[in-house]
């Protein structure tokens, strides 16, 4: 991805949020980050939108990600996507009676009497699907050295059949890797989007996943790691303005949104 486009509201926003970033300790204040508006329908003429579309319509045509599977692991049944065998032993099972006793009274104990199994069971899911998320953006990250190249003169978004026949792609085809995957393992087509973003102090645009968590504030998953590594959330990469996501379906622009003051009359804190 190399297109520049206008995005004057963008650049001032996020020029202005990275100087005030980088005064550090120096700020007496908290610093009040750009907020964004991010599913706000496109203006007529978007110049995003034939290549999101074109994409979209080829991403489509394949009905299901388990028809790319490589063809000796396709239906034979012998091994579960955990990797373990039909009416294989569980671990505690595979253990000496003593050392499975303990396991069992660790896993009966571990939840303190009283507690609320409602409150118990949402934070640990929540925690589950964080982890979930983060092991993917590590892999992603570490596949990317070795399956990285760039499209060449013309940006030619892949699919994800594309990208794994070629072996690799650029950030907008093994951006795909992460979306598919977090779609593929359960979590919400309304919480999971493709994200182009861009660096107005060099003009790049660059794909990465944006998971809504925190509808505010999304968790980014950048394939490569030229935005960034690991799993932050998008408030904490300064110098990168969200301009579009979308899906296999839907397109969204991402504008700045109105700040609301603190009821108390007193600057916010983050």
């Amino acid at each position: 991805m190399g297109r520049r486009s206008p995005a004057l509201l963008h650049r001032l926003a996020t020029l202005v949020a990275g100087a005030l970033f980088a005064s550090g300790c120096a700020a007496l204040a908290p610093v009040d980050l750009p907020v964004w508006s991010f599913f706000q329908a496109p203006d007529a003429g978007d110049a995003w939108t034939p290549q999101i579309s074109s994409w979209q319509r080829r991403e489509r045509a394949l009905p299901s990600t388990e028809q790319l599977r490589p063809e000796a692991a396709r239906g034979d049944g012998s091994v579960s996507e955990a990797g373990v065998a039909p009416g294989a032993p569980t671990p505690e099972a595979a253990l000496p009676a003593p050392q499975a006793s303990a396991v069992a009274r660790v896993d009966a104990t571990s939840t303190a009497p009283g507690s609320d199994l409602r409150q118990d069971w949402f934070a640990f899911r929540a925690e589950q699907k964080r982890t979930l998320a983060r092991n993917v953006a590590d892999w992603i990250q570490r596949e990317a050295r070795g399956h990285y190249f760039p499209d060449g003169p013309i940006d030619h978004w892949a699919t994800l059949e594309e990208t794994l026949a070629r072996n690799g792609d650029d950030c907008d085809g093994l951006e795909l890797l992460t979306y598919h995957f977090l779609l593929d393992l359960g979590f919400r087509q309304d919480e999971v989007y493709r994200a182009i973003v861009h660096h107005p102090a060099d003009g790049q645009h660059h794909m990465v996943t944006f998971w809504f968590e925190d509808p505010a504030d999304p968790w980014v998953i950048d394939p490569t790691g030229a935005m960034t590594s690991g799993m932050p959330r998008l408030s904490q990469v300064p110098g990168w303005v969200p301009l579009k996501v979308f899906s296999e379906s839907t397109e969204y622009t991402v504008r700045p949104a109105e700040r609301q003051a603190p009821a108390s009359g007193l600057r916010a804190s983050h």
